[in-house]
């Protein structure tokens, strides 16, 4: 067996009653919740009872899904499964960094806290939207951007699937454009125009934030969104700059492909990152952990590959 990466999900994927099961059955997977509630009260009860309305809200999207990936982390590390490296997508790079022990997992909660806020602040203050283009290639969606004034090819996700930021008014447009060209829409329930320049104000924000937060190197390789390539000195750079540069997803994975990667493991409330991998390679084994059922098969593939 070669190594194992874990990859932490993002923002999309959150629903009603997410970690429950592994809240139950997993003594560390408990520990966890019950530490994210003494940083930040009611996130439990937000993951195991909020209505999709109330998750959606970016200041508490964060949070919520920042607490389940790590959580099922834990359940897997409880079984004996530890991670030769790690990446996480949006939010997502943060639950990696703490699995890596660049900071804690309270520091981190309020770090990814705090980063909802903004972004939901700075959202706020335009009409912005996030969908996917899925069918066409990565320089044709490009080029279609290019037509817009703000219109941003901003999540690079696997072949034939790219995420764009845009103005509402553009993105209606840019719709039509796709749909020319032989392209599919797939809306994204996002708050706003995230990694994209409408972020500025939140990650120069953010960068402020970061500055007094206790950081430290990560254990293990943790892949970059912002340059797909490992983490190297001061982590605060990367995590400000995420927030207003591209995902560059597809290169990450290759990436840790490269660097001896086979087994993959999604851990979080959902499989999008199981979908877009699995489209990036055939030649490495993909797992997922979103429930006690998923889990249960993770461990069972995990040995029988060993």
């Amino acid at each position: 067996m070669g190594k194992i990466a874990l990859v932490f999900a993002g923002q999309g994927a959150q629903h009603t009653g997410m970690g429950q099961e592994i809240y139950i059955s997993s003594a560390k997977a408990a520990d966890l919740f019950n530490g994210a509630d003494k940083v930040r009260p009611g996130t439990v009860s937000q993951c195991f009872k909020a209505d999709a309305k109330e998750l959606s809200e970016t200041k508490n999207t964060q949070p919520c899904v920042y607490t389940v990936d790590l959580a099922m982390a834990a359940a897997l590390e409880e079984a004996g499964i530890k991670a030769d490296m790690v990446a996480g997508y949006s939010l997502g790079e943060l639950a990696a960094l703490a699995y890596a022990e660049a900071f804690s997992y309270e520091e981190g909660l309020r770090l990814v806290s705090k980063r909802g806020e903004l972004m939901q602040k700075t959202s706020s203050k335009r009409s912005t939207g996030m969908m996917a283009v899925l069918k066409l290639d990565d320089g044709v969606v490009e080029e279609l951007c290019s037509k817009y004034k703000e219109v941003y090819p901003v999540n690079f996700n696997c072949r034939g699937q790219v995420s764009v930021a845009g103005d509402n008014e553009e993105l209606d447009s840019f719709k039509e454009d796709v749909k020319d060209r032989g392209g599919l829409i797939r809306i994204l329930e996002v708050s706003g125009g995230f990694h994209s320049p409408f972020m500025s104000e939140a990650a120069e924000e953010f960068g402020k934030v970061l500055e007094d937060a206790e950081i430290g190197t990560p254990k293990i390789p943790v892949y970059s969104n912002w340059t797909a390539m490992p983490y190297k000195g001061d982590v605060r750079p990367y995590l400000q700059n995420q927030i207003t540069n591209p995902i560059r997803w597809k290169i990450a994975i290759e990436n840790m492909i490269a660097a001896g990667a086979d087994i993959f493991i999604e851990v979080g409330p959902g499989t999008a990152l199981t979908k877009m991998i699995t489209r990036i390679s055939k030649d490495i084994r993909m797992f997922n952990v979103k429930d006690l059922e998923s889990l249960e098969l993770t461990l069972k593939g995990v040995e029988e590959n060993a």
